[in-house]
């Protein structure tokens, strides 16, 4: 089925590529709103506290996508798109996204909730480039071609398993985080069976899936005749589109005067987005994720600088995302994306 698709790619227009890639990012997003909605529900329905639907679930949904095409670009043997698209989405989350939301509204954040997750945020992007640095020739420099190891994707997964049963049980035993606004609450958690339910969030798995198989080689074959490297491309195109969900909950949230909510999402997407995206996509490679050399001297780098950035914004006195800092974080990702385009 993969090669029929890619072979189709090859005999489309350029423009009609271009079309497919949108109308599937467009799909991704909707799979992924369907799947966060029906999770809230039956978390509603259920009794589970509204932070951990936050903490675990909204962030696994809005996560989704950027899993589902990194694990399909995985097995099908194109790492650099695996991992471009995690890095890149980690990048306009924290520096597009929270930029966009805080310049609408200053985003306020309750150190006493947000600190630990913070830490776990910057120390999740640190352990990636720690581990897929080449340090058998670190010597030479960093101007090769380096490995994510098949043993580390397991072992991220082992930590995400961690993470959500440390995030489940401290949340249980916290009354500080309110969860999710009542603005986002399901309305009538009733008014839908609950194998009703069940059948949408199937729906939305499907949705996710089939558009990430039709989007990986429209992106592949758009890329070849552009001359421009994959990994650009799903740094920059395909993870804007994957994290749609994450923008548009943040701007909501920030509109509605839940800053709160916009952060907690963006740090744990983030999280989900080392952990699970790239612990999956490696833990399904027998030979790891090859981690092109410019991840080393420019994706990283700018990775590490927003999140950085960001958690020193939250140290402030006032642990506050204001508009000045807002502002930064989007003139960096605009910059990020013209480098990517015309350096790379």
């Amino acid at each position: 089925m993969e090669h029929w698709i890619t072979s189709q790619a090859a005999q489309l227009p350029t423009l009609l590529l271009i079309g497919i890639t949108a109308v599937c990012l467009v799909v991704l997003s909707k799979g992924a709103d369907i799947l966060v909605n029906e999770a809230v529900s039956l978390s509603v329905r259920w009794g589970i506290p509204k932070i951990v639907i936050g903490a675990t679930i909204i962030s696994i949904g809005t996560t989704a996508p950027e899993a589902a095409v990194s694990v399909a670009a995985a097995v099908s043997g194109r790492p650099d798109i695996a991992l471009g698209n995690a890095v890149g989405s980690i990048i306009c989350d924290t520096s597009m996204i929270i930029g966009i939301a805080a310049l609408i509204r200053p985003l306020p954040s309750q150190r006493s909730v947000t600190d630990k997750q913070a830490w776990i945020h910057l120390g999740s992007a640190l352990l990636l480039v720690l581990i897929a640095l080449p340090w058998s020739s670190i010597g030479k420099g960093l101007f090769q071609t380096g490995t994510f190891p098949q043993w580390a994707g397991f072992l991220f997964l082992a930590l995400l398993a961690l993470y959500l049963y440390r995030t489940v049980k401290s949340s249980r035993n916290s009354e500080e985080a309110s969860g999710l606004p009542e603005e986002t609450a399901i309305e009538d958690p009733e008014s839908s069976a609950t194998p009703v339910v069940f059948l949408k969030l199937l729906f939305g798995l499907a949705l996710i899936v089939v558009s990430s198989r039709v989007l990986i080689p429209a992106v592949e074959e758009t890329a070849f005749r552009a001359g421009i490297p994959q990994s650009v491309i799903a740094a920059t195109l395909v993870a804007f589109g994957t994290s749609l969900p994450e923008l548009v909950t943040a701007v909501t949230a920030s509109r509605r005067g839940h800053g709160e909510l916009a952060i907690g999402n963006i740090i744990g997407a983030d999280i989900l987005n080392v952990l699970f995206v790239v612990g999956a996509s490696a833990a399904v490679t027998p030979g790891g994720l090859a981690v092109p050399q410019q991840f080393y001297w420019f994706h990283f780098p700018v990775m590490l600088s927003v999140v950085l950035i960001f958690r020193l914004t939250l140290l402030s006195r006032s642990g506050t995302v204001g508009r000045i800092p807002g502002a930064l974080l989007l003139l960096f990702y605009i910059a990020f994306v013209i480098l990517s385009y015309t350096v790379i």
